[in-house]
């Protein structure tokens, strides 16, 4: 995040806007809109600020800017195409820690002017952090598109029972799972339409039944959490991390995912590093209990699909034994995620008719794997948790028939910003591997399809690349 976001209230409190032209009178606006006091200064002025003068909606003062104008000031606007001005304004306005925003000079400003949709009373403000105004704009118009013109009619109806139902509830996780309820159903649709006083007559049934119910059994969801780009979240995954009480998550589920779960969720780590265990599966999983017998909404957020080397199955087991409800919630796994982010075909007509997905590591740290199952010709294997273990692997594969100049690809951080590729064979992959020294989460993949996808494209465009 490069910016704070803020919402300053500026109602019946000075504002200093400098310029008289267009982009000052759009400045005015917003300005007036959130009930500021606003003060000009400009030697001329366009028709829509003359008509405000006016109407005295604000003070003008038709000559050139002076420090002292700023002094009692909430916050100043440069709109002017005077550099020299500009700068001028900013440096005195930050010199007394005024915020300042110069129209269109990022690099002179102390705070930006989002683009906003008003459904009073709510604001959304998008920013590209001056980076690129326009965009902002273009989202603005696809929130305002997506979102009810009469949005705003529910805000203000909910105000009126917020304290109400403050009283009448106390846990703030019974307030929020209450005020769900009333923004996703009949309540709300009749609030939105316009229908208070049947709005009304709901939210007070809804509140004591309520206020009667019993404390709800809680529920763990197993979510897969993709490879890490968070745009291959499913609709679903996203939905129940929007409802979560507490995120329980792992090292292989990216910051970005992460990020998309309720901003006042408990997230408790329960990750697995290289030589750091961290918390053993006996202690996730009566964690996960626990927490679901305190009438908690939990998500257990795996990386990739939760029963694909995930010990999903372990915890579905200790949840169902202590009589907790639990729903799966499939992920793009990583061999489909790096396979597509690599454009790496798992199957191909010519080259490959089985693909196969292995551990590099058994429950006691042993790599027991089928080796002539895995060394046979046209399939891809793909060997998950397989860095540690890369050297057994490689030399277990070619004792058992796989030609040592078999192409790989290690891909770590795949479908990621930061995703490396490392291509090799069996015969080289564990000396390249090493000069790469991949610390992130890394997958193996093996077969005839690895030199298909480099024959298409030796480059491997667009990510880093370590090469054969």
């Amino acid at each position: 995040m490069q910016t704070f976001p803020i919402f300053l209230a500026l109602h019946d409190r000075p504002v200093l806007v400098v310029g008289g032209g267009e982009p000052a009178a759009r400045k005015v606006e917003l300005l007036l809109s959130a009930g500021a006091r606003v003060s000009l200064i400009a030697d001329t002025v366009v028709g829509e600020i003359a008509q405000l003068i006016a109407e005295a909606r604000i003070s003008w003062a038709g000559r050139s800017f002076d420090d002292g104008d700023l002094s009692g000031m909430a916050l100043a606007i440069v709109a002017t195409d005077d550099e020299a001005l500009a700068a001028r304004v900013s440096h005195a306005a930050q010199q007394r820690s005024l915020p300042v925003n110069v129209v269109d000079r990022p690099r002179l400003s102390s705070f930006i002017m989002p683009a906003i949709v008003d459904r009073a009373p709510i604001t959304i403000a998008i920013s590209t952090g001056g980076a690129a105004p326009a965009l902002a704009r273009r989202i603005r118009a696809e929130i305002e598109r997506a979102l009810p013109a009469a949005i705003g009619r529910l805000a203000r109806f909910a105000e009126i029972f917020r304290a109400q139902v403050r009283r009448t509830l106390e846990s703030p996780r019974d307030r929020r799972r209450f005020w769900d309820r009333v923004f996703a159903g009949r309540t709300g649709e009749l609030a939105l339409a316009g229908d208070e006083i049947a709005a009304r007559r709901e939210l007070i049934r809804l509140l004591d039944s309520t206020r009667n119910e019993n404390t709800p059994a809680g529920m763990v969801h197993l979510v897969g959490a993709g490879p890490g780009d968070p745009d291959l979240l499913t609709m679903k995954a996203h939905r129940l991390l929007q409802r979560a009480d507490v995120i329980v998550y792992d090292r292989l589920v990216s910051p970005e995912v992460l990020a998309m779960a309720r901003r006042d969720a408990e997230r408790i780590f329960v990750g697995k590093r290289r030589a750091d265990h961290g918390s053993t599966q006996q202690e996730i999983n009566q964690r996960l209990v626990s927490l679901a017998r305190a009438g908690n909404s939990v998500v257990r957020l795996k990386g990739g699909d939760p029963l694909v080397f995930g010990r999903g199955g372990e915890e579905i087991e200790a949840l169902v034994r202590a009589g907790i409800a639990v729903e799966v919630v499939p992920g793009i796994t990583a061999a489909l995620g790096c396979a597509a982010s690599a454009a790496i075909p798992l199957t191909h007509r010519d080259h490959a008719q089985a693909c196969v997905f292995v551990t590099g590591q058994l429950k006691d740290g042993t790599v027991a794997l089928d080796w002539p199952m895995l060394a046979r010709p046209r399939q891809t294997v793909v060997v998950y948790m397989g860095a540690e273990t890369l050297p057994i692997i490689a030399a277990r594969l070619i004792e058992h028939g796989l030609p040592s100049s078999t192409p790989v690809a290690l891909i770590e951080n795949g479908t990621t910003n930061q995703e490396r590729r490392v291509v090799g064979t069996l015969a080289t992959i564990e000396q390249q591997a090493r000069r790469a020294d991949l610390e992130g989460p890394t997958l193996c993949m093996i077969g005839e399809v690895i030199g298909l996808a480099l024959s298409r494209d030796p480059e491997f465009r667009f990510v880093s690349r370590i090469g054969l």
